[in-house]
């Protein structure tokens, strides 16, 4: 069926889960207040959007969230390069990787709020922790399988090191870049989403949580409907910015596929 061949299909079958949800609330008999009928939960939403109570919500946590998955893009993509090109580097840092990179994120939330408190700080520091990894792993791996033909190539015509760095490999590792940071992304809204719930005033992850607690269900539910959506803005606006930056790499795929 032509339907099924493009992302209606994917819309329609949300909106059959979502009828089938209205369904089995009126239906079932769970009990209204823990599982009410989608209905109430839009009407809980539109009242969110009309009030313009959605962006004091939201807004505390995208600034948090920007905040965070900025730093970590930073330490990442200069770890990821230096580790890759210099051995030393690697040398030095790649123990410390690995043993911090299989701790959850969240187990270092009680540290967190030790050192730096309650605040942004640490909610930042957490968000930033967690997304680093991705971004620095896929860097490493993006600047190792750089052709090695290439950095030759650059060395031959007087190139430094730092010069090959930035004209040479960068530039080949970014698909894998993005990749890591695409990775990153939806892993920085978990973060600031499980940061509020901990200890927070403010922010959606706060508001689902205290709205669990107030019995005030409908909201619960609307406010984890209005992460799903911004998690899927967030993700389509980044697979725009990366199918411009590195158009040369999707058309290359475009071709030999063809």
């Amino acid at each position: 069926m032509i339907l099924f061949r493009t992302k209606l299909g994917g819309f329609v079958l949300v909106g059959f889960l979502l009828a089938l949800w209205e369904l089995a609330s009126r239906s079932s008999g769970a009990p209204i207040v823990t599982f009410p009928p989608f209905s109430r939960v839009c009407q809980a939403l539109w009242s969110l959007v009309a009030t313009g109570e959605i962006v004091d919500v939201l807004l505390p946590s995208l600034q948090r969230l920007a905040i965070g998955y900025v730093i970590a893009l930073a330490i990442g993509v200069a770890a990821g390069m230096a580790m890759g090109h210099f051995r030393v580097v690697f040398n030095l840092f790649e123990p410390l990787t690995e043993v911090l990179r299989p701790i959850p994120a969240p187990a270092y939330v009680p540290v967190a709020i030790l050192f730096l408190g309650l605040g942004d700080e640490m909610k930042i520091f957490v968000i930033a922790f967690a997304t680093c990894f991705p971004i620095l792993l896929n860097t490493f791996s993006g600047v190792r399988s750089v052709d090695v033909i290439q950095i030759n190539t650059a060395r031959t015509f007087g190139y430094s090191d730092w010069a090959i760095l930035r004209k040479v490999i960068m530039p080949a590792a970014l698909p894998q870049i993005f990749t890591g940071m695409r990775i990153s992304l939806a892993l920085s809204l978990i973060m600031v989403v499980i940061s509020e719930m901990v200890a927070s005033v403010d922010g959606i992850g706060f508001f689902i949580l205290n709205s669990e607690r107030g019995f005030r269900i409908p909201e619960m539910y609307a406010g984890i409907i209005v992460l799903g959506i911004l998690g899927y803005i967030m993700n389509a606006l980044f697979l725009q910015v990366e199918h411009y930056v590195v158009r040369w790499h999707h058309d290359a795929n475009k071709r030999d596929v063809s």
